[in-house]
Parts: structure tokens; sequence; C-alpha cells
């Protein structure tokens, strides 16, 4: 019997990953490669096609279906980047889905990469069976997606699950000019520049400050208390407005300091729990490869259908 494979490529602002893998989540190759986004968007679209061939070679196989996760605002459909980062240039308005369908020779599906990877979570990983779901990456930046009744709620203009960019958590301005926004302090990034804010000026990545937390800096252990405070108080706003019980968080900084926020994030929801009286689950992510959550766009037997708006 021929088993089939499918591609899950995953664009990030400084890498570009890739798996092969079967409808049951078995990763059969993967391979990670630097991101030419400083080149501009059709260099890092250059990327795609001879990685899905290097997979192949590597798994001595050939992909039925491709999948990628895309950073920005992508639009349903198409797969057109509507907003983009700064790290991205020449990124915006170009329809991913179409370009990469017409040079790989086969379908290829589009999604933003939070959605991708909530989407891996709940078919293999720490929410696996679930059918409502809010995910967070908390990254270079902070992202989110929202799941509800097995379908992925994208929104009317691609940017439903925006956690990262809602308001009022702070007086820093972000990285896409609103001001307050979580990102400004839940952040890999927002980590080190607000514990050099508090330090005189030091210099540090978030997964540094952490290390320094561990050891008792207390600058450091006040970044990240406001972080846990911040987004355990951005979980329960948007839970308790859908009526979500199941969270998953991952990225960068749940890797380096999951420990330590956990405990934070647990104290603030046992302080204002939902309303309804539910209880909010909160796990961090389990897949060890995040193109996983790329390669379930391509499943043809994925339950998840992409819907604009709640029906």
């Amino acid at each position: 019997m021929t088993r089939e494979f499918v591609a899950g490529i995953d664009i990030g602002g400084t890498s570009i990953s890739g798996v092969l893998a079967t409808p049951g989540g078995e990763v059969a190759a993967s391979i990670t490669v630097p991101a030419m986004t400083g080149r501009g968007g059709l260099a890092v679209l250059g990327q795609i096609p001879p990685l899905v061939r290097e997979l192949e070679d590597r798994a001595g196989t050939k992909v039925t279906g491709v999948g990628v996760g895309a950073a920005g605002v992508i639009e349903a459909g198409t797969g057109r980047v509507l907003v983009a980062s700064q790290v991205f240039r020449d990124w915006v308005g170009h329809r991913l889905a179409d370009e990469l369908t017409a040079t790989l020779g086969m379908t290829v599906t589009v999604a933003n990469d939070v959605n991708a990877f909530l989407l891996g979570e709940m078919r293999w990983g720490a929410l696996k069976d679930v059918q409502d779901a809010l995910g967070v990456m908390l990254g270079t930046g902070v992202g989110g997606a929202i799941v509800l009744q097995g379908r992925l709620l994208e929104g009317r203009f691609g940017g439903a699950g925006e956690i990262g960019h809602t308001p009022r958590y702070s007086d820093h301005v972000c990285t896409c000019g609103g001001i307050g926004h979580l990102e400004t302090l839940a952040s890999g990034r927002s980590l080190g520049l607000r514990y050099g804010e508090r330090s005189d000026g030091i210099a540090v990545t978030g997964e540094e400050v952490a290390t320094r937390a561990r050891a008792g800096d207390e600058d450091a252990r006040a970044v990240v208390d406001a972080a846990g405070w911040a987004l355990a108080d951005a979980l329960l706003a948007a839970t308790t407005l859908l009526d979500i019980s199941h969270v998953v968080v991952g990225g960068g900084v749940v890797a380096g300091a999951w420990d330590l926020l956990a405990p934070v994030v647990a104290s603030r929801i046992a302080d204002n729990p939902p309303v309804s009286g539910r209880g909010l689950i909160v796990r961090p992510s389990q897949l060890r490869f995040p193109a996983l959550g790329a390669a379930t766009l391509a499943l043809p037997s994925s339950p998840f259908t992409a819907i604009s708006e709640v029906s």
C-alpha cells in the first residue's frame, strides 16, 4: 500500500522550516533554512519549491499537497498577504497560494502561521480532539488564532485572532505603531526591551531575561510577571467573549520561559475566573516541528474548514 505524504512549510521572519509528514502526523523529513526576507517577497517565494524538492529527496517519496503557514494577515482562498511586519520587505500583495501553486504544479494552501500552528496542535498536539480553542504564539511578536466548532475563524479581513495587537496593556509603542498592545509586554523582543528600561539600558534577549529571573534578578522577575499578567488578562478576555475553554500557547518565549510564565498566568486566571464558571485550560505547545501545523492545511481529510465569519 502506497503511503501518502504532504509537505508543511512555515515561513518566519528569520527562518523557513519544512516537514514531510503522513496524515497521522509522522515526520519523514525536516529542514530549516534562513529566510531571505530582506531580499523581498519574490526571493522568499523562490525558496519554497527547492525546499519541497529537498524534503522529497530526503524521504525518497513525492508529496500530494503542500500547506504553508506565513506571517502576516493572509486573505482566505488566494493566500494574498494583506498586512506584514517590517521584517518582510515587498511581502504585502503577493498571492502566495496562487503563485506557489503555479510554481509547484500542485495545490498549495496558505494560512496565517498562527492559524496553522493552532490547527496542528488540535490535530496532533496539546489540544488533540478539542473543537473550540484559542492559540497564541509568543515569539518575536505575538500572534493568535481561533477555531470554533472545528472551523478556523479567519475573519472578513483575515485578521481574526490577532490577540497580540489588542491594546491597554502598557504605554509602550508596538511594532505595528499602536500603543500598549499585548505584544509590547509578552513578546521575546519586548521582554528584552522592558528589562533594558529597568536596568539602565542593559541589552539582553528574552531568553536571557528568563535566565536572570531564575537566578533571582528582581528586574527580570518583574518583567516576566508583567508579561504573564498581561497574557492572562488577554486570554481571559478572548475566551470569555467566545466561550472557549481551551488555549494552547507556543513560540520561542514559551520554549524558553514557560516554567516562569505558567504559574503567573494560572494565578491571574484563578483570581479572575471566567464568569460562566467553566474552567480555562492553558497548555504549552507539544508539536516538535512548527511546520506540522502547516502540513494539516494540505490534508484532504482535515476536519477544519476556514470560515470568514461566525455563522
